[in-house]
């Protein structure tokens, strides 16, 4: 899997999310890390989605935890004021439930409010800067096709992030979202800009 980000360990991971304010659950509940790059190249998915039950590492893949292309400089034919940009190094207790994107793909839906901006520049950076806004704006975590059956990969997002967080490799997405919904609980979330 390339991206952009480097590798940590399972104890980096964590104690990076208790440094921001997290707390990690018991086991039987998942925390979802998403670890935004620096680099932040434009339209590709060069971040990582790190999966835990409790303190015990499941998963790793890749993913964006920013907008895409079609967000960013065309946020205002869809009556946006800018692309929504989240707040990094925010943990959120019980943020995803289950649920489905658009009524066509199981997904993690936006529980609760998230700390977010709205970039409006129209350049190729995914910044956070302006006023900061609190509230839910549907920003869910889903794949990169509706196909139920596919193990697509895509490599640009485009128009697959307004603001949700999505993962390009529709099996890891499809091993996660599984496991989520055999337990029927909320699911905890931190993105963590890389450090």
């Amino acid at each position: 899997m390339k991206t952009n980000i480097k590798s940590y360990t399972d104890n980096q991971l964590l104690e990076q999310v208790e440094r921001i304010g997290g707390t990690i659950p018991n086991r039987g509940k998942y925390l979802i890390i998403g670890v935004q790059s620096q680099e932040d190249a434009f339209n590709v998915f060069d971040d990582k989605f790190y999966v835990f039950d409790g303190l015990d590492f499941k998963q790793v893949s890749s993913g964006t935890t920013n907008a895409g292309k079609t967000a960013l400089y065309f946020y205002d034919q869809y009556n946006l004021p800018g692309a929504a940009i989240w707040k990094t190094d925010v943990f959120y207790p019980n943020l995803f439930k289950r649920g489905y994107h658009k009524g066509r793909m199981r997904a993690l839906r936006q529980n609760k409010p998230i700390y977010y901006y709205r970039d409006s520049d129209k350049d190729k950076f995914s910044e956070e800067q302006g006023e900061l806004h609190f509230e839910i704006i549907y920003a869910n975590m889903h794949g990169v096709d509706y196909n139920p059956y596919s193990v697509a990969k895509k490599d640009f997002i485009n128009g697959w992030s307004f603001a949700c967080q999505v993962w390009n490799r529709m099996g890891d997405y499809r091993q996660m979202v599984n496991a989520v919904w055999k337990r029927n609980k909320l699911v905890d979330y931190a993105l963590l800009k890389e450090f």
